[in-house]
């Protein structure tokens, strides 16, 4: 990978013991139960994270104080094979509405009930001079990969 494509997109997958239309559900609807509590951008501790369904939804936290954060939205809803959400939060690590990379996730059905979960955070290279450092922080244990074993051992 040249260092060009490290900084445009994040690639990581997983396979899980789940057909498509579970691990999509887990992925989606199920979000508050595998995305890590300290990864939120609120004052406030995190409460509830949501991924609203359709496009155009919402995804966004709660914290315990009752305060939103967005996060971004749905631009492609397609249960139970693929989902895009604009990812709107800046390298500052606030929201920021006119910044969009995407995080697009796949669910392809493999042998029995298993289904391979592709995700690729793209278009980093809009984070301009701190797209390679983004691209290193999504791409560490406590950016996709982490969260992805965590949705794994969820479904």
């Amino acid at each position: 990978m040249t260092q060009t494509e490290a900084a445009t997109s994040v690639r990581r997958s997983v396979t899980v013991s789940a057909t498509p239309e579970r691990a999509f559900e887990v992925f989606t609807a199920g979000i508050d139960r595998w995305w890590p509590r300290d990864h939120h951008i609120g004052d406030a501790p995190l409460r509830e994270s949501v991924l609203e369904p359709g496009e155009g939804g919402r995804w966004y936290e709660k914290g315990e104080d009752g305060s939103e954060c967005d996060w971004g939205r749905v631009l492609v809803w397609e249960p139970p094979h693929r989902l895009v959400l604009a990812w709107q939060i800046s390298a500052d690590w606030a929201y920021d509405p006119e910044l969009v990379t995407e995080v697009r996730v796949t669910f392809t059905p493999q042998d029995g009930d298993r289904t391979r979960v592709e995700l690729e955070h793209a278009h980093l290279d809009r984070f301009g001079a701190r797209a390679a450092q983004m691209a290193a922080v999504f791409g560490s244990a406590n950016g996709w990969p982490g969260m992805l074993d965590a949705y794994a051992a969820t479904v």
